[in-house]
């Protein structure tokens, strides 16, 4: 739980530095990623099951935000490779839309973050057990 909250925390500070938040669409993943951080702390410090399936719901929102970011990164490249070098084609184009001035896979941190907090999730006791069995197994010395 506290890598998932970590790695949430420093890819959100990440998009803060790179400034990706110049046009509405680029504010999604932060949203995500705020929102997640909010439900990650209230899990890790009173787990429910609301707040377990809301968590769940916030990682595949992550990893489908992970998955269309690689591909409006990849595609901006390539139209970026294009318009320089219209005759360009290929595994060169390919390769050049990779590593060109967006971070193609970049985005693809988001769809890790999002299956990390399903893994978390994964027959957590809050989903199973009521909240005083959440507390009795703490008290007496049971992992959650």
């Amino acid at each position: 739980m506290f890598l998932l909250i970590f790695s949430t925390a420093g890819i959100m500070l990440e998009l803060y530095f790179l400034g990706h938040f110049e046009d509405k669409p680029q504010w999604i993943p932060t949203a995500l990623l705020g929102v997640g951080l909010a439900v990650g702390l209230g899990v890790a410090i009173r787990p429910n099951r609301t707040s377990v399936r809301a968590l769940q719901a916030l990682m595949v929102g992550n990893i489908v935000a992970g998955g269309l970011g690689v591909y409006f990164h990849l595609r901006s490249n390539v139209e970026f490779e294009l318009e320089l070098h219209p005759a360009m084609e290929g595994m060169e184009l390919v390769m050049e839309s990779l590593s060109g001035a967006m971070p193609a896979l970049a985005p693809g941190a988001m769809a890790q973050l999002g299956l990390l907090g399903l893994l978390v999730c994964f027959r957590h006791p809050a989903l199973s057990a009521g909240p005083a069995e959440i507390e009795v197994s703490r008290t007496s010395g049971d992992e959650v």
